[in-house]
């Protein structure tokens, strides 16, 4: 595990120079610890035109997209949602100079209540349901896990007490429960003009929906699907496996 986190830190290291060479408006952002590609693809006259003026991050982890929108659209309002208590901490201290920024230490699903979460040994893996033997087989590092509490809300019924000024943007990447989130949102996220959704290909967490019915649900609520934003690989054969699917109203 720990050959694979020297290795890919090199790597997203070389990556990010090279981006930052093709994008001059990225040498603002150095020392801001920003994902520079995703930069790279939402800093376009495509995605200002939408206008957002709010983006709900569900899944945040440590910040990691929460700061690239706060780079990108710094006017715009963003909450975070992280249920894991120290990914929540960094999270608050990633985005402690973003005033429109806006976290909270819970998951979002279709029940509200109490359930039991599995806390990855690497943490962006942790999910509310069991992983399957696929993903430990694919990413043996992330074979060990143990339960947790957190708490869950239904997505239409917290959002009733946020201010969501512009265009909703809304982003989902809670590993498997991401159909959960949609059943618990539909209202909302019917309501957004841009949805980006990690979406699998394979079973790699215990009773997830895969694409298909996700891209069914989201094509009869009015969206269109456009394109990925970026995609996880095999890295035993290099098939697609997951993808951040990206839809548009």
């Amino acid at each position: 595990m720990k050959n694979h986190k020297l290795l890919q830190r090199v790597a997203n290291r070389l990556n990010a120079a090279v981006r930052y060479l093709e994008t001059p408006r990225l040498l603002s952002h150095i020392g801001h610890d920003i994902t520079t590609d995703v930069f790279q693809k939402l800093d376009q006259p495509w995605f200002h035109a939408l206008k957002i003026g709010t983006v709900l991050d569900i899944g945040a982890n440590v910040g990691q997209f929460a700061s690239t929108m706060h780079a990108v659209i710094p006017e715009a309002v963003i909450y975070s949602f992280e249920p894991v208590p120290a990914c929540f901490e960094q999270l608050l201290h990633r985005m402690q100079r973003a005033p429109q920024f806006k976290g909270f230490n819970l998951a979002l699903g279709d029940v509200a209540g109490e359930l039991t979460f599995e806390y990855n040994q690497f943490a962006p893996s942790s999910s509310l349901l069991k992983m399957a033997e696929a993903h430990k087989k694919e990413f043996p590092y992330t074979a060990e896990s143990h339960t947790i509490r957190v708490n869950v809300e239904r997505l239409d019924d917290f959002v009733i007490n946020l201010v969501t000024p512009g265009g909703l943007m809304i982003k989902i990447d809670v590993q498997g429960y991401e159909d959960r989130v949609l059943i618990g949102g539909e209202q909302t996220i019917k309501s957004a003009e841009m949805v980006l959704i990690e979406t699998s290909f394979e079973m790699l967490y215990e009773g997830e929906t895969l694409f298909p019915e996700v891209y069914r649900r989201m094509i009869e609520w009015g969206f269109r699907y456009v394109g990925s934003l970026g995609q996880l690989n095999s890295p035993i054969d290099g098939r697609a496996l997951q993808s951040d699917s990206l839809f548009l109203k």
